[in-house]
């Protein structure tokens, strides 16, 4: 049985299908309400629901254990990517969103799911953080910011959850284009900026290959299943290869 937060597309969408072509159960959770028609798959409940209420994340994990009887694999995606602003220029309501979305609706996902992980079949953790953690960049400290220490508490979250047999891992995408944040007129827009086509921006990383929600699902199914079996605390890029990360 599986929970996935920020469901409805991207890589959410793209996990929680992967987890049920391979035999889970799947809870989709997403503020967006058209997440309850999303999926017509026998054994994914979709449910509406703000990850920043403890009280609606309290709710949603308790629906998803009536109905499908445990849980036991966790997928922290829900996020968001702030407009880009500098340290001096830092809007306050900009910095306390992504610190609330970013980091401690996670928390709160955590601290509520873990009595039930404890409990759970081969339980694990996934938790989506992002390449700025290892390679940051200026203008993006709220979002930088956040992802770092969502890091840092996978860190600390596999240390005090390796004795009930609980394994948390982290992976670090870069990007991923076929998400929500990726519009046809920023992508033009990038590339533009760096005076080269849409295709060798999307291209832009050592092998020269596109990273997809698909590959960052994949990679989330391998996490939770037996290749990782004996691994927690991991931080794994999915990025093509990053030249400042490497």
């Amino acid at each position: 049985v599986a929970l996935v937060t920020g469901a409805s597309r991207g890589i959410g969408r793209a996990c929680v299908e992967a987890l049920h072509a391979q035999g889970a159960t799947v809870a989709a959770l997403d503020i967006n309400p058209a997440i309850t028609t999303a999926f017509t798959q026998k054994g994914i409940l979709g449910q509406t629901c703000d990850v920043t209420s403890a009280e609606q994340l309290k709710a949603a994990i308790e629906a998803t254990v009536r109905q499908f009887g445990g849980l036991d694999i966790l997928v922290c995606n829900a996020g968001m990517f702030p407009s880009s602003q500098t340290i001096e220029t830092m809007d306050a309501k900009a910095w306390s969103r992504s610190l609330e979305l970013n980091l401690t609706s996670h928390q709160q996902l955590l601290q509520l799911a873990i009595p039930y992980l404890k409990l759970g079949v081969d339980p694990a953790v996934v938790i989506i953080a992002s390449k700025n953690v290892p390679a940051p960049g200026p203008g993006a400290g709220a979002y930088s910011v956040a992802k770092a220490g969502l890091t840092q508490l996978a860190r600390v979250a596999a240390l005090e959850l390796g004795q009930f047999g609980i394994r948390v891992n982290v992976m670090h995408p870069n990007a991923v284009f076929d998400t929500g944040i990726w519009t046809p007129e920023v992508l033009e827009k990038r590339a533009a900026s760096y005076g080269i086509s849409v295709d060798a921006y999307k291209k832009n990383n050592v092998l020269q290959v596109e990273i997809t929600s698909k590959d960052v699902a994949a990679l989330a199914c391998a996490m939770v299943g037996p290749l990782f079996a004996k691994t927690t605390g991991a931080q794994v890029p999915i990025d093509g290869g990053n030249d400042r990360v490497i």
